[in-house]
């Protein structure tokens, strides 16, 4: 068996690992659809397989040594019929797994937009979906509910019966984001974000984990997933609001340090734009977002001014950051669009006093006038000195 079949399995043999078989027992209807699969495709495999193993025992017994009565045929070698039997039944077996598997992979799609509940219940357009945005940390999970304000560390809660969007991305290494009860794992990747839809069905607690190896506190990266009704939900959100704790920038770079068996947290106030800056890789103040990074390649980039736009990390994570650029850590400083705060446009902002450039032969300051009025991005190339 190949590498990647094994490492496709693992969150499997860690679901069926103990007593409670939950993903032959899921709660939800996107893992119940992949539990039938599942269970299809084995008993069609099974086909072949038991027939194969039978015929094994009975060919060893039937024509053993000591059998006289078996017919002797040595120069036997060919059966027109029995070739028809050996490869029509593989065949076919293999067009009801192509077929299904072909289904499934739509179907089941992580990226597509519920149509069921259940069986035997549909959508309700009118219901507004729950939306969660979801970090991997080291070693820790982040959860953050938009529609709320709320945040939570290692918690997560969903009402049952109402469909869950999520929005997954992770702060340094690759992860996995897996609650067996509710749907499949679905991987977590820095400057990246992957979607899952699910809905859970049956009010409970269930286990969710990572199922990536992702550094040394990997084993305490586990948290439990509440199935609510709508009262407790309602009950969960307002404990959650009542915990007091804020969650801004500076909150976040000092929980994305990495630790290990982290309790449960909650945080009643949140920047709303914490999802936006942690997927674009800009939470420290004057970095420049992947996003706009990525706009000003699409323009053209800066050009040789844009070499040395520079600035030294506040805060690096063991120096695994900005170390490309020289020995001393450092990021490209934002050039356009500062986040302004509450009441203060981005004209407005001035650049940090500790945020100074590591000026270059040419280079000016960073300019942080605003999006709209930059040349840049009026479709004009930088001019370049050289």
């Amino acid at each position: 068996m190949s590498r990647l079949k094994i490492l496709a399995l693992l969150p499997l043999a860690v679901a069926l690992s103990g007593c409670n078989y939950i993903v032959l027992a899921p709660a939800g209807d996107i893992a119940a659809q992949q539990r039938d699969l599942v269970i299809i495709s084995t008993v069609l495999m099974l086909l072949i397989v038991v027939p194969v193993m039978a015929l094994t025992v009975l060919f060893a017994w039937r024509y053993r040594q000591s059998n006289k009565v078996a017919r002797y045929e040595p120069d036997w070698d060919h059966s027109t019929k029995l070739e028809l039997v050996i490869w029509s039944a593989p065949l076919l077996i293999i067009v009801c797994l192509g077929a299904l598997t072909w289904m499934g992979t739509h179907l089941l799609d992580p990226y597509r937009t519920l149509g069921r509940i259940n069986a035997e219940r549909g959508v309700d357009q009118a219901k507004a979906p729950l939306e969660v945005d979801v970090v991997a940390l080291d070693w820790k999970w982040l959860f953050i509910y938009p529609d709320y304000g709320v945040a939570t560390v290692n918690e997560l809660a969903a009402p049952v019966d109402r469909p869950i969007n999520f929005r997954i991305t992770a702060s340094s290494v690759m992860n996995s984001f897996y609650i067996p009860a509710l749907a499949g794992q679905i991987y977590a990747m820095p400057g990246m974000e992957t979607k899952l839809h699910a809905v859970v069905n049956h009010a409970g607690t269930y286990k969710g984990f990572s199922a990536n190896y992702s550094g040394a506190g990997f084993s305490g990266m586990h948290f439990a997933f509440h199935g609510l009704d709508d009262k407790g939900f309602d009950a969960w959100i307002a404990g959650a609001k009542s915990a007091g704790g804020s969650l801004g920038r500076a909150e976040y770079l000092q929980l994305e340090k990495p630790s290990q068996n982290e309790p449960v947290r909650r945080y009643g106030n949140i920047d709303s734009d914490l999802y936006r800056l942690i997927l674009n890789m800009c939470v420290e103040t004057g970095k420049m977002c992947q996003s706009e990074m990525m706009a000003i390649d699409a323009k053209g980039g800066l050009g040789h001014e844009g070499l040395n736009n520079t600035l030294p990390l506040a805060y690096d994570k063991y120096v695994r950051r900005g170390t490309a650029l020289g020995g001393e850590p450092t990021f490209v400083s934002g050039t356009c669009t500062p986040d302004a705060p509450q009441g203060q446009t981005t004209a407005s902002i001035k650049a940090p006093a500790d945020a100074t450039p590591l000026l270059g032969a040419g280079l000016k300051r960073p300019s942080f006038t605003p999006l709209k009025s930059s040349s840049f991005f009026l479709g004009q190339r930088p001019k370049s000195d050289s």
